[in-house]
């Protein structure tokens, strides 16, 4: 048998992945699950965190709604409380508020017209983290007794 005969007939016998080869491709492998796993905590972290978001964004306009129609709040008290558990996701979210005279003519007495400013803080927990944002609205009004004229 000729040389070149031997070596061709050896490298047919050799078929397959050396250990060191498994041991390089398992170590990418395992590089490249450790990196998409990364991300997809982080993704979810994110969507997590916007949800939360979304949802008090949501209550705050739902809350903003009910101050503008509500007449019978007195002007310059502040209000607050904190919403229903099961609309809020199971999250602690609450919210504080007071209206006031923005714009009222010199002068202005009960039963004149007044341009009332609602503002509406919402704060909700995420862990041990409180998060809070501000709305403000302004709505048309009808100055009581007792109320505040002057505009702060």
């Amino acid at each position: 048998m000729s040389r070149a005969h031997r070596q061709n007939q050896r490298s047919q016998g050799q078929q397959g992945f050396t250990l060191l080869e498994v041991l390089v491709a398992s170590l990418i492998m395992g590089i490249a699950v450790a990196g998409l796993l990364q991300g997809l905590s982080a993704s979810t972290r994110n969507a997590a965190r916007l949800s939360a978001y979304d949802r008090a964004t949501l209550l705050a306009r739902q809350k903003m709604d009910e101050l503008l129609v509500a007449s019978e709040i007195h002007r310059g008290q502040p209000l607050e409380g904190s919403f229903d558990p099961a609309i809020a996701g199971g999250s602690p979210i609450g919210w504080r508020a007071i209206v006031q005279p923005f714009e009222t003519t010199p002068g202005a007495g009960p039963g004149q017209w007044v341009v009332d400013r609602i503002q509406l803080e919402i704060w909700w927990m995420d862990g041990e983290t409180r998060h809070e944002f501000s709305l403000e609205a302004f709505r048309r009004g009808v100055l009581q007794p007792g109320d505040p004229t002057h505009v702060p």
